[in-house]
């Protein structure tokens, strides 16, 4: 696993010619850690901008670690979801290396919202940090523990491409 994301960031770099969020055909690709209450795992998001302040993609979280008094399988475990991210960095000015993206999501366990931020040090490389939350469980009664690993609050943060 470290091989491959040491490949995909040596190739990502290599390729990248843009800032932080330029508008149309702008793509993002992130590998992060997921931090929640009972477990810990990995995230990856990919967004393709449609226009000046608007892109859309999915993103996927996949639980390594979870604690022993939680019965999860792999379904419990995993989660992929479609999203719309509204792009404020350049209407915020801070700096071209900077980006702030509030979104929706909906997935395969809930429809929820996040709240990410991106720093680019070079034109291809970054780091990113995103807060997620759920507002709708598809499951409107008690949830199991397992149940309750993608319907939280989360924290992904990681390293972010420009491709």
């Amino acid at each position: 696993m470290k091989k491959l994301i040491l490949i995909l960031a040596i190739l990502s770099v290599s390729l990248t010619n843009a800032q932080a969020y330029s508008g149309k055909n702008d793509n993002k690709f992130q590998v992060g850690v997921n931090a929640q209450d009972n477990g810990t795992g990995i995230n990856i998001s990919y967004d393709y901008g449609v226009g000046d302040n608007i892109s859309f993609g999915f993103s996927s979280t996949y639980l390594l670690g979870v604690e022993d008094a939680v019965d999860a399988n792999f379904d419990d475990r995993i989660d992929i979801r479609a999203r719309f991210n509204a792009n404020l960095g350049n209407v915020i000015n801070i700096s071209e290396k900077f980006d702030i993206y509030p979104g929706l999501s909906l997935g395969l366990k809930n429809f929820g919202g996040h709240l990410g931020m991106r720093y680019f040090f070079t034109e291809g490389f970054g780091i990113y940090t995103e807060l997620n939350t759920d507002f709708a469980k598809y499951n409107s009664g008690t949830l199991t523990p397992a149940e309750t690993l993608h319907n939280q609050f989360t924290v992904n943060f990681g390293a972010s491409f420009n491709l």
